[in-house]
């Protein structure tokens, strides 16, 4: 019968690579508490109209990448392509701004995109995100930009560059929409299949394009910089201003539009140099019109999403993580001293000792040998002959020292002993 494999583009999370996860999970949980965030979780799939009208129905992840389909009671049914719409879905459903002032939400989990597998992409990857909702002030925009360096700086990840841009106002957007789709007609023949399609459906995505060719093209396209607004172009000098107070070293990108059409005024992206094509880590931006847009009271709000696969690469690369050991491997054998060694291990848990328990039934020789490799500092061994007499053998596996206690000291020896 043949072996049932793992879906393309997902991938089991091993347990020597769940070390770097949990290490990630703890390292963001931590800086964000410190800034007051409160973890929100949402369901995996939604109602497939909530990511149409979120993301945008022109956008790839729309048209091409979701993972859609009915359920057994008619519905269209989304497993979640990206954080954002289901918090602001959760937000406006749960009434979590009723109490007024600035709501601080934060999430992670697995999304979903049908797209070709490669390093640091997959069709189920995973994302930790923040959203701040509640105000327009550009000091928003820069909390969360430091608080995504702040968790990239923890991790101690290198060679990473800050890219921002200005996307405007709706209105700036349709100005600057109708000057870069003047300047790419006459280049439309020129541009690969997806921007050409994309000139009347979204052009803005047109200066995302991975196409070489399109890409020099669009290098001498009209800037969006050039159409912001008053209030627009106050923010976003506001932002750069408040970046430069922090110290936080920024570039600015115009060709930066960021994929999703909720995105309003600030973009930005981080990125690392040391991924090849697929270099963004952290990718986020204000989206004041999203809340109204899917039915609550207009509220302003800003945000970022990080890959976590992409950040499990870099951290690889940085610094081996090992499992942790336990402090004590428990060999034992024989019928009473295998039904004893039992009671005594979760004796010890219950103590706050990381116990492992030979469970193998082999002869003591082999599990001394398990022992050694198991990385851990004491081994107990309890044989049938220690259980009549009421003690246990302790040895040290850093110094090969063994000595005999009885089984009611056992306990207040070990909490005496700097194996934890």
């Amino acid at each position: 019968m043949e072996n049932i494999q793992a879906i393309r583009g997902t991938k089991d999370i091993l347990p020597h690579e769940v070390i770097y996860w949990q290490y990630l999970e703890k390292t963001a949980s931590e800086i964000l508490t410190k800034a007051n965030y409160q973890e929100i979780r949402t369901p995996i799939f939604e109602q497939t109209p909530l990511f149409e009208r979120g993301i945008g129905e022109a956008t790839d992840v729309v048209g091409k990448e979701m993972y859609t389909f009915t359920d057994k009671g008619d519905r269209t049914i989304t497993l979640r392509p990206e954080g954002t719409a289901g918090v602001v879905r959760s937000y406006i459903q749960n009434k979590l701004s009723a109490s007024g002032g600035v709501d601080r939400l934060w999430y992670s989990g697995a999304m979903f995109r049908y797209e070709r597998p490669q390093a640091g992409r997959q069709r189920q990857f995973h994302q930790i995100g923040l959203e701040l909702l509640g105000s327009d002030a550009p000091r928003g925009d820069v909390e969360v930009i430091a608080i995504a360096t702040d968790i990239l700086k923890a991790l101690g990840l290198k060679n990473l560059t800050l890219q921002i841009n200005s996307v405007g106002s709706k209105e700036d957007r349709l100005a600057y929409k109708q000057a870069l789709v003047d300047y790419l007609t006459p280049y439309k023949a020129d541009l690969d299949a997806d921007s050409q399609d994309r000139l009347t459906r979204n052009p803005l995505r047109i200066l995302d394009s991975k196409d070489q060719k399109t890409q020099e093209i669009a290098k001498k396209a009209p800037s969006i910089l050039d159409f912001l607004g008053n209030d627009s172009q106050k923010h976003f000098n506001q932002v750069c201003t408040l970046l430069s107070l922090l110290g936080i070293s920024f570039e600015l990108n115009p060709r930066l539009v960021r994929g999703l059409d909720y995105y309003t005024n600030t973009a930005f992206e981080i990125i690392s140099s040391d991924l090849g094509a697929q270099a963004t880590v952290c990718g986020g931006g204000r989206y004041n019109g999203l809340v109204s847009q899917l039915g609550g009271v207009s509220t302003p709000a800003v945000g970022w999403a990080m890959g976590m696969e992409r950040l499990i690469l870099l951290l690889e690369k940085l610094q081996p993580l090992k499992a942790t050991s336990p402090d004590i491997y428990f060999v034992s054998r024989g019928e009473k001293a295998e039904s004893e060694a039992l009671v005594i291990a979760q004796n010890l848990r219950h103590h706050g000792f990381k116990v492992e328990l030979d469970l193998s039934g082999s002869n003591f020789a082999k599990q001394f040998k398990r022992g050694d490799r198991s990385g851990a500092k004491i081994c107990l061994v309890l044989g049938d002959s220690e259980v009549e007499e009421g003690t246990i053998q302790v040895k040290n596996l850093e110094t090969a020292e063994q000595k005999t206690l009885s089984q009611a000291d056992l306990i207040t020896n070990l909490l005496s002993t700097e194996i934890r």
